[in-house]
């Protein structure tokens, strides 16, 4: 017998909680952004975004990246330390905010 496994993805609109119908995505000050949005709350950011938009320059070459700490490889132990000694909120397990490790190297 045959199965079939569909999955479905529900986005949650981060402004409100309602129901999205999508994510948009977005650039300011070199970062990228993205944030889930219903329909009516995706008109509004580009009603607001219209008049930014309507002076600005498009910038060849796609989307911007988001700028990184630095190149290389950090101990992340050391940085989760000394970020709880500091009074950072950071997890035991997973990524370190970028913040965070710029405020660790900036104290080091």
């Amino acid at each position: 017998m045959a199965k079939k496994t569909v999955t479905t993805t529900e986005y949650t609109d981060d402004i409100d909680g309602g129901k999205a119908e999508g994510t948009v995505t977005f650039g300011f000050d070199g970062v990228s952004y993205e944030i889930d949005l219903s329909k009516a709350n995706a008109r509004a950011f580009e009603k607001a975004m219209a008049l930014y938009i309507g002076h600005a320059r498009k910038v060849r070459g796609g989307r911007t990246k988001a700028p990184t700490a630095s190149k290389g490889k950090h101990d992340l132990s050391a940085i989760r330390e000394w970020a709880k000694e500091a009074g950072y909120d950071v997890s035991d397990r997973g990524r370190v905010a970028a913040a965070v490790v710029e405020a660790y190297q900036a104290a080091h």
